[in-house]
């Protein structure tokens, strides 16, 4: 008998009812908490919990999508091809945000995990929190770390995290400029931090 749940359409179809439910809370609420990201994270997990529904079926699905971030992180380069003059303008501030965040961000993986007692393949693992996720698990595998806790504990949570804090720490800093928000989240919260920058 065909069973649609152990089908990619299953996985696909859950993903994208529970992302367009978390923008729509997200819309209807205006909290930087509700993040749909967030959402459906949390809502995919209870829905399979409740229905019983083993998360291996799910996973068909998602192993689908997971498939296209590479290709689709490839693309980002036509936004910053149509940027080009602006980044030529403020080439060097780019330059030397990026640096620094990426040091700070570096230095502070070590320090927390030294600080916590963390085994190396746990530092390892968190050392690309701030890369977008196709980038990050390849840099994990390359360092040995654990690609679970890089893709789901690392990378989902810092850009999430980057997104809510943003305009709290925005608004601190009296940081208005654009560029220096698009940087400032770009290289410490990836992808999902640039979303709430402008």
């Amino acid at each position: 008998m065909y069973n649609v749940l152990q089908t990619p359409v299953f996985g696909i179809i859950v993903t994208i009812v529970f992302f367009n439910l978390g923008r729509y809370i997200q819309r209807k609420t205006s909290n930087p908490i509700c993040n749909p990201l967030l959402i459906a994270i949390v809502g995919i997990i209870l829905f399979l919990s409740i229905s019983k529904i083993p998360y291996e079926n799910y996973k068909i699905g998602a192993d689908s999508l997971n498939f296209f971030l590479g290709p689709v992180t490839v693309v980002l380069a036509v936004p910053l091809y149509k940027q080009f003059e602006l980044f030529k303008k403020h080439m060097f501030e780019i330059i030397v945000g990026i640096g620094c965040g990426i040091v700070i961000s570096f230095v502070s993986v070590l320090i927390i995990g030294k600080i916590a007692n963390s085994d190396v393949s746990i530092i390892n693992s968190l050392i690309p929190k701030s890369i977008t996720t196709p980038m990050g698990i390849s840099l994990a595998n390359s360092l040995n770390g654990i690609e679970s806790i890089t893709q789901f504990v690392a990378i989902i949570f810092t850009g999430i995290f980057g997104g809510m804090v943003a305009s709290t720490v925005f608004k601190l800093g009296n940081i208005n400029h654009p560029v220096a928000k698009g940087i400032a989240l770009g290289t410490s919260a990836h992808a999902l931090g640039t979303t709430k920058g402008f």
